[in-house]
């Protein structure tokens, strides 16, 4: 069997906790030590799919976060403090089987009345609140600024130029897709009238014998199907029209110049104008999933039979509609965080992201706001395989090269494979501006009305991060949002290796170098690290 050598943290740990919060008496704190670890070469099962992140690189050969490992060995079956994560997304599914029971109320608020209970300036916000109305569809950042017709605007020319190359990319992309799902639709009439039935398999198609053309052709179609992971052709078909779905929603509203999707009767401009929106935080519609999927990542309920288990027990989920499809507005992601830390978030994940951002300035405030309340702050680094250090990706917490937080932080994703192939082809990286590397690729988690899907993006990593940060302040309460995020960063594995990045074989980095450190997060070594340093 092949080796790899890794960088890993060991420890000898005796836990002795008692009640909420209590204490582990570390007799050896985390220390470095090279260790050669199997590189895993089969296929993941379907348990290891669906749980891929909270695996141990050393036991599982897959480079998921200890999670497992953590409660097992760590957490076993003491109590901790509940933890309010906001989540800053699309609506969430606050009814799923999976989240019902762990979705943030507001006790000071009563359902319903039309009232502001709380005089916190929001109606009916029992769950959260939704700075978006009924609104879904949206234009990209850009394509605003285009609309807008200002000349004057700073960004204008570059705006302009990106959005003729991207509707031209997107027009290709339409046409391209169009015609692969005729000739995938077209392969499946042949198959479904060759054996007389619409429920034909794989084993059934490779098993023809036959010297027809048209046959031949539709067996050759399939079997390349098969090959990329199509179970049938009934699965080919909806993958190539949800990808049409999503080209048509890319032309249609958010590179449409003409499209204006903000209806909650707010201008985003202005800065003044702050109570808008309403208390319904659910999805408009059910293919609205990322939030879903986002809050199932932190804090599906662990081990009750069934779909997902979250990383973090003990976690309320606070739902802050505020991500379109499309770009979100600054002023509403301001506004979010500000909404989220007022209402008792310890911690924020911010799963969005643009890379152009007319009121940054709002953005970063509101960041800053939410440091010096104690909350930290967990973000998306973005899925265009780009150097965040170099291209601009919004929000960000820093001027002039200066941060302005020291409870953000910034994640990359990861695929579930050890090796040169770690970093997810679509992750940003940086290594001033993206601080570590967590699961992101082929993530399990849950969906609307009761469902679960496998989606990936950086979107993914962010709140595997946070719900690393929700254990740790669970179960260490006294430890600040700062310290919070040094233990994820400092008790992550370092991995040496160099590695393929933007899936381009012949961009070659050391992984060192594509976060400032260096380093995939690890719940088993920051519950370690959060326990030595709370006695200190």
């Amino acid at each position: 069997m092949k080796t790899i050598k890794t960088i890993m943290l060991s420890a000898v740990v005796a836990v002795l906790f008692s009640g909420c919060g209590g204490t582990a008496n570390i007799i050896s704190t985390p220390i470095e030590n090279i260790d050669s670890s199997p590189l895993k070469v089969s296929e993941l099962t379907e348990n290891e799919k669906h749980n891929w992140g909270h695996l141990d690189l050393a036991k599982d050969t897959i480079p998921g976060m200890s999670v497992d490992k953590t409660y097992t060995e760590l957490i076993k079956n003491k109590k901790g403090n509940t933890v309010i994560v906001a989540v800053l997304d699309s609506g969430i599914d606050i009814d799923h089987e999976d989240l019902n029971d762990v979705i943030w109320t507001n006790k000071d608020e009563i359902p319903n009345n039309g009232k502001d209970d709380d005089n916190n300036g929001y109606i009916d916000d029992v769950h959260g609140w939704n700075f978006l109305g009924d609104g879904y569809n949206e234009q990209l950042e850009y394509v605003r600024i285009i609309a807008s017709g200002d000349t004057n605007n700073p960004d204008y020319a570059r705006a302009k130029a990106l959005y003729e190359t991207e509707y031209q990319k997107w027009l290709g992309r339409k046409t391209q897709y169009d015609q692969i799902y005729q000739q995938i639709k077209n392969t499946d009439d042949i198959l479904t009238k060759h054996f007389g039935k619409k429920g034909y398999t794989k084993e059934e198609v490779k098993a023809i014998k036959t010297e027809d053309q048209a046959l031949l052709q539709a067996i050759q179609v399939a079997n390349y199907m098969y090959s990329n992971g199509m179970d049938s052709m009934a699965d080919a078909l909806k993958e190539i029209n949800d990808g049409l779905e999503s080209i048509n929603d890319r032309l249609n509203y958010n590179l449409n110049k003409d499209f204006n999707g903000r209806v909650n009767g707010d201008d985003p401009n202005n800065w003044n104008s702050k109570f808008y929106g309403n208390g319904n935080v659910k999805p408009v519609k059910k293919s609205e999933s990322h939030g879903t999927h986002v809050a199932g990542i932190i804090a599906a309920e662990r081990n009750n039979g069934k779909g997902a288990n979250g990383v973090a027990n003990n976690v309320k989920i606070m739902s802050v509609r505020t991500v379109p499809n499309g770009d979100e507005y600054d002023k509403d992601v301001a506004l979010a965080i500000r909404y989220a830390v007022d209402n008792g978030a310890t911690i924020i994940n911010g799963s969005f992201g643009k890379s152009f951002s007319p009121h940054s300035d709002w953005v970063r405030d509101a960041i800053k706001y939410a440091s010096d309340k104690d909350v930290v702050f967990v973000h998306a680094a973005g899925n265009d395989s780009e150097n965040v250090d170099v291209e601009s990706n919004f929000p960000d917490d820093n001027v002039n090269g200066q941060e302005i937080s020291n409870t953000y932080i910034r994640v990359g994703a990861l695929e579930p494979k050890y090796g040169s192939n770690i970093v997810a082809d679509f992750s940003n990286y940086g290594k001033q501006n993206v601080d570590v590397f967590a699961p992101g690729a082929k993530i399990y988690s849950t969906t609307p009305q009761n469902e679960y899907d496998t989606k990936g993006g950086t979107s993914m990593a962010a709140p595997a991060v946070a719900g690393v940060a929700a254990l740790i302040r669970s179960y260490y309460p006294k430890l600040t949002a700062a310290q919070v995020k040094q233990i994820i960063m400092d008790s992550g594995l370092a991995i040496k290796t160099k590695v393929v990045v933007g899936g381009d074989t012949n961009n070659i980095k050391p992984f060192a170098d594509l976060s400032k450190t260096g380093r995939i997060v690890n719940a088993y070594n920051a519950f370690i690290m959060a326990a030595k340093m709370s006695i200190q």
